[in-house]
């Protein structure tokens, strides 16, 4: 026989966490990158929501580099080039103290 998984739901952290203080999401999408990130940060209720583009081969998955998109409550919108992952991470840091 082959094998299978059976698989449970499990409740998003982030409908859990709405209004308990500063949201940020991350958003890995394969089309439509900022106007699908845009839509979850808004139904979510987020501050910031990191989205990158999985289908881009130098960024993302099995790489220690991403390109990311951030963005904010307020429409802003940030395009980080290709960075370190540690690097974007601290970019990202960067903008939730400024929002703290």
């Amino acid at each position: 026989g082959g094998l299978s998984i059976d698989l449970v739901p499990t409740l998003d952290i982030l409908d859990q966490s709405r209004g308990k203080g500063l949201l940020v999401g991350f958003a890995a999408e394969s089309e439509n990158l900022v106007a699908n990130a845009r839509a979850k940060l808004e139904k979510k209720g987020l501050d910031l929501i990191v989205a990158n583009d999985i289908t881009a081969t130098d960024s993302g998955f099995s790489v220690d580099t991403n390109r990311v998109v951030i963005l904010d409550k307020d429409g802003g919108e940030e395009s980080l080039p290709l960075l370190l992952k540690s690097e974007v991470a601290h970019r990202i840091l960067d903008r939730v103290v400024k929002l703290l």
